[in-house]
């Protein structure tokens, strides 16, 4: 019996002191780091990426936006943030831009259009193909990619030059909370309650931002979900519904805005969940699998008036 009884301590103490091991393993998966890739230069300041290339790629890339509340922090990435894509081949280049007040939203959304036009034309330097990128980013970071998903420029106000309404530069688009709707914040408690600019964020759109009537302007530019149209890729967004700073409502509109053109938009709910949850990675492996969807298969071809993906809104269990 105490024979016994030390071989199940013995085991239990293995196993407790091995999970730790196991985990540190996983969200460290074997892969090759490039830092400080130059993409762009503004203003004589350059504008730079890291690439991070698994041991075993798959021929895909995911730009992963950089971003919390349009700031940037050149050399902030960490792989094992996206261990669960790595380990399933993605490349991904990590894209950092110019922050807010220094320069305008606008133009950190120019910052990135640049990033991606960039990897689209070094895509193969890195064994990637250009036709198989995908674009990912939470929060601001998630604005940011859904704005280059649309194609839209606000320094303009139109289309990115050369994407046509019916083609997309990227296949997929996977967000985490991201404002979609700068001109209705909704429950936000970045609202200020006059249809202005969010609270904290009103130097980051310019000086125009506080005439209310340019805001109207400015807001509708650099707004996603007035850029959406029936080439959109598919685009899965990730959002908690106790989010109080960007509200589920956000992403909830854009998707009934994207349906509205046959355009295919999925909303995974997450029961509970703030600005940000403890289950996060789960969630960032789940949309590994889901890249695997969109990236690992050949382009479908395009058809007009597509009619959207009808997905159940997900639940955190």
């Amino acid at each position: 019996m105490r024979n016994r009884l030390g071989r199940w301590l013995t085991f239990g103490a293995a196993l407790s002191l091995s999970l730790p091991g196991l985990l540190w393993l996983y969200f460290h998966p074997p892969v090759e780091v490039t830092r400080g890739l130059v993409y762009a230069e503004r203003q004589g300041r350059p504008l730079m990426l890291d690439v991070a290339r698994p041991a075993r790629p798959n021929g895909a890339g995911v730009l992963l936006m950089m971003s919390g509340g349009w700031k940037s922090q050149p050399g902030s990435f960490r792989p094992w943030i996206v261990a669960p894509l790595l380990r399933r081949g993605y490349t991904v280049f990590a894209v950092y831009h110019r922050s807010q007040p220094e320069v305008t939203v606008m133009e950190i959304v120019d910052d990135v259009r640049r990033a991606l036009n960039f990897v689209r034309a070094h895509a193969q330097d890195h064994g990637v193909n250009s036709d198989r990128l995908g674009l990912m980013g939470a929060s601001s970071g998630g604005h940011l990619a859904l704005m280059l998903a649309c194609g839209a420029d606000p320094t303009e106000g139109h289309a990115i030059s050369g994407d046509s309404p019916t083609t997309s530069p990227v296949r997929a688009v996977a967000v985490f909370f991201p404002v979609t709707d700068l001109l209705n914040l909704g429950d936000s408690t970045e609202n200020p309650g006059d249809g202005g600019p969010p609270r904290s964020f009103a130097r980051a759109f310019g000086p125009g931002a506080t005439n209310l009537a340019e805001w109207r302007v400015i807001g509708r530019k650099v707004s996603p979900i007035y850029h959406v149209h029936a080439g959109l890729p598919p685009i899965l967004i990730v959002h908690g519904d106790s989010d109080t700073l960007v509200p589920l409502d956000q992403s909830l509109r854009f998707q009934q805005a994207a349906a509205r053109h046959g355009a295919p938009v999925e909303v995974w709910v997450r029961r509970g969940g703030g600005h940000g949850w403890w289950y996060l990675p789960r969630d960032i492996r789940r949309v590994a699998v889901w890249f695997d969807r969109h990236l690992c298969r050949p382009r479908p071809p395009a058809t007009a008036n597509q009619p959207p993906a009808r997905v159940p809104l997900a639940s955190s269990s």
